[in-house]
């Protein structure tokens, strides 16, 4: 991915610099992280998201889900179970341990997490406190008010 300059776009927007460092560091990322294992992102209603990941062969007490700031980390690791005295012909079904992460938008907060026939699903909701949502402001007109200095 090629890099590009966000220089000329400070200019004109104010308090966005977390978003340009987050597409700045994007191309990097999206090398390094792995395929495994798969997921899903929905969006399931106007501000409720959710997140599905195929952990097939994973328990719940292998699962963590953890929340910190802006970032959404789900880890696996299987507990050793003794697979060192079987003999595999052919193993297809992947053994390793994961880490995967996902950056949160601003005031997303994570609803709940499920684990069913092999599906992780995470649902997330978007609430934008009331001071943060469009308004409409009333102008005023004629009625000008002044100050008394008495």
């Amino acid at each position: 991915m090629q890099h590009v300059d966000f220089t000329p776009l400070y200019r004109s927007t104010v308090g966005f610099d977390r978003l340009f460092k987050l597409l700045d560091t994007v191309g990097g990322l999206e090398r390094e992280q792995t395929t495994y294992p798969p997921y899903n992102i929905e969006q399931v209603g106007e501000n409720a998201y959710r997140i599905s990941m195929a952990v097939a062969g994973f328990s719940r007490d292998e699962i963590a889900v953890e929340v910190k700031e802006a970032a959404l980390t789900v880890k696996g690791e299987h507990a050793d179970n003794g697979d060192q005295d079987r003999q595999f012909l052919h193993r297809g079904i992947a053994a390793r341990s994961f880490e995967r992460r996902f950056q949160l938008a601003d005031h997303m907060e994570v609803k709940g997490a499920d684990l069913k026939d092999g599906l992780l699903h995470i649902d997330l909701e978007r609430n934008v406190p009331e001071r943060l949502k469009a308004r409409t402001i009333e102008i005023g007109g004629e009625g000008v008010k002044q100050i008394d200095a008495s």
